[in-house]
Parts: structure tokens; C-alpha cells; sequence
């Protein structure tokens, strides 16, 4: 799967090559498995059980620039049985590159960053910005953004995705922050297309409302909306 932009330049224009990207990530399942502060070894074996119980959204943190070496031996092995893996904490125009250089396939954020937003775009690198004000879903939208993580969901809660979906139908929420399994189904309920979550995710016997059963339709795409 290969990414190339879809919008030549910034407005009000949905970028249908980034949406699609993400929505075939995703597949049938409603969960990105979020693998934060761990050695190499530690996180290519949690990725590996996560592939091997059909989730394909795997995100490594990268906080710190030590980070980066785990997020090589996760792209290295993702790669070599065919899955994507993105970097997540990427807020600094600076980690756009090291991401890239890492081989990371996407780019997640816990907020909504316009220079980081424009680097990930230039790079053809999918960006996943956070959102926790209407003020930032529109920044996304004029951004291309259609895909949004919901941050801090535990937070903001399933009534805000809710209340969001009426000024906003578009996103498609992945709401991230405080996910367990006791709340995530609340959350795709009120309106979230996925949830993130750590290790809580790898309780796999409970965790089958996550891991999907019916697939999406690849979205369409309408004059006015995307090109």
C-alpha cells in the first residue's frame, strides 16, 4: 500500500489518497495498537501477537529520539510480512524526518500541528493530528485531514465525539487516551470509527468487539469533498 498526496495545495479540499490510506490500515478492525516505552525486542513481540490476531494499525511512540530505534525493528519486521507501521508523538516539524528516515509509514499526533501537518504532507507521509476542540477539526479540514485522534478521549468522553458529529460529520474518530476495554465499546458507539490502546488490547479473548467483523466500504469520494 502506497501513499501519494491527493490535494495539490491547502483548503477546504478532503485528501481522498489519506483517507483511503487509513481506511485500508484499519480493515475491518476498530483498534490501533499503541506500543509506548519499550526496548526493540519487547515491541516486535507485542507487534508480532497483534499481526497474528489480524490487527494491522500498529503505532511505536517516539517521545524521545531513543525511541527511534525501536520504531526501525518494528518497521522492519511489519515490512517483512507485509504490514505498515506508524510513529506516534510526532509533534515536532524535527521528528518528521527522523520518522521517515526510520521507515515509518504514518504519523500520529496527540495534537493538531499545521507545520507538522505541511512536513508530513511534502514527505507523502499520512498524518493522524489529535483534536480536542472544534477550533482544531476545522484546522484539520482545511488541512486535508479526514482521519482525526480523538485526545484525550478518557476525557473529553463519548458524548463529545457525539456532539462533535453534528457541526462535523465528516471525521472518522480514532479516539485515543484512557482506551480500556471496560469503555472502548462506548466509544465506538457514540461515533468513533477506532479506538487506540495498549497492552489492555492483548486480552484478546475480551477484546473481540475491537477486531471487527464486518468491513467498510472503500469511502467515496464526491466532487466538493475530496480530489
Amino acid at each position: 500500500m502506497t501513499y501519494t498526496p491527493g490535494i495539490p495545495e491547502y483548503g477546504v479540499v478532503r485528501d481522498a489518497e489519506e483517507d483511503r490510506f487509513f481506511h485500508d490500515l484499519f480493515g475491518s478492525t476498530h483498534v490501533m495498537v499503541i506500543l509506548r516505552g519499550l526496548d526493540p525486542a519487547a515491541a516486535v513481540a507485542r507487534a508480532t501477537d497483534a499481526w497474528d490476531h489480524g490487527l494491522r494499525a500498529i503505532e511505536v511512540t517516539v517521545a524521545s529520539e531513543g525511541h527511534l530505534e525501536t520504531l526501525g525493528e518494528v518497521v522492519t519486521a511489519g515490512h517483512a510480512r507485509g504490514q505498515l507501521v506508524g510513529a506516534g508523538s510526532v509533534y515536532r516539524l524535527s521528528q518528521v524526518e527522523r520518522v521517515v528516515r526510520a521507515g515509518a509509514d504514518f504519523a500520529v499526533a496527540p495534537g493538531m500541528h499545521a507545520d507538522v501537518s505541511r512536513a508530513c504532507r511534502t514527505a507523502a507521509l499520512p498524518y493522524l493530528p489529535g483534536v480536542a476542540t472544534p477550533g482544531e477539526i476545522a484546522l484539520a479540514e482545511t488541512l486535508g485531514h479526514t482521519w482525526l485522534k480523538v485526545f484525550p478521549a478518557s476525557v473529553l468522553g463519548p458524548r463529545w465525539i457525539s456532539a462533535m458529529r453534528g457541526p462535523f460529520p465528516w471525521p472518522k474518530w480514532v479516539a485515543t487516551g484512557g482506551i480500556t476495554l471496560g469503555n472502548a465499546a462506548d466509544f465506538l458507539r457514540a461515533g468513533a470509527t477506532a479506538v487506540g490502546m495498549g497492552a489492555a488490547v492483548e486480552e484478546w479473548d475480551a477484546a473481540q468487539v475491537l477486531l471487527g467483523s464486518q468491513s467498510r466500504a472503500t469511502p467515496a469520494t464526491s466532487e466538493g469533498d475530496a480530489r
